[in-house]
């Protein structure tokens, strides 16, 4: 089967959540193949990214990835800098709450709020990126092989296991999943490839910090079958994404 790699030298690349973790990791992969890469990220974030920039070619945009029109400006960016051949969707929120508490009184059931704030981030916010990445895509020259461009969406382990406590970001993950097969083929009219990953564990800052942190953390490693986690130097150890 005749396979080929999308040549993202001198193009501009889009990545949500690229001052941290999973994101910080693909900016700096990204820039390593020659594109010019938008971290598009929260404003808090903006001195993170600038220290990245200092290794990678790009521009910061704050971004909320649920705005239109600030999502909008980060593609402009993007476009500004080389036909946009990717995006990588890794920004993400997490929560953990059960679905009912421990007193048998409504008030203390799953904030609704908080159930739709992360959907609103997760899934939505990440289809939000793709359908605007995607238009401006499509005007871009296709490679010899009609290829444009390639997104890849950051899913989850939870999507299809998720542990207690994880309704919301289950739900908003597994969304995810659905969604990546019905885009693919909506967008391969104008050859641009849609793929969705589902890491395992994986360290990133979506966990926090402290012994409440690491205790969670150990408590999901629990189902780590080979290598232990236990067993891994600290420096060594990945834990779920966003």
């Amino acid at each position: 089967m005749l396979r080929h790699m999308l040549d993202i030298n001198g193009a501009s690349a889009l990545v949500t959540g690229g001052a941290s973790g999973l994101g910080e990791a693909t900016v700096r992969a990204l820039g390593e193949q020659g594109a010019k890469v938008v971290i598009m990220d929260l404003e808090h974030q903006a001195d993170k990214a600038e220290k990245i920039l200092e290794d990678v070619e790009g521009a910061f945009m704050p971004t909320d990835v649920t705005d239109v029109d600030q999502v909008i400006a980060a593609v402009e960016k993007a476009k500004e800098l080389g036909p946009v051949r990717a995006l990588v969707n890794s920004a993400g929120i997490g929560w953990a709450t059960r679905t009912i508490g421990k007193d048998g009184e409504y008030s203390s059931a799953h904030d609704l709020t908080v159930f739709r704030k992360v959907l609103e981030v997760n899934l939505v916010g990440t289809f939000n990126c793709i359908r605007l990445a995607a238009t401006a895509m499509s005007g871009s020259d296709p490679d010899e092989f009609g290829e444009r461009s390639a997104i890849v969406n950051t899913a989850s382990v939870a999507a299809l296991e998720g542990q207690i406590g994880q309704a919301a970001y289950s739900a908003s993950k597994a969304g995810i999943v659905g969604m990546t097969l019905t885009i693919a083929r909506d967008l391969a009219a104008v050859g641009v490839r849609v793929n969705t990953i589902i890491p395992g564990l994986f360290d990133t800052p979506i966990y926090g910090q402290g012994e409440a942190s690491e205790q969670f953390k150990e408590r999901l490693s629990v189902g780590c079958l080979f290598p232990s986690v236990s067993v891994l130097p600290r420096s060594t150890r990945r834990w779920p994404p966003s």
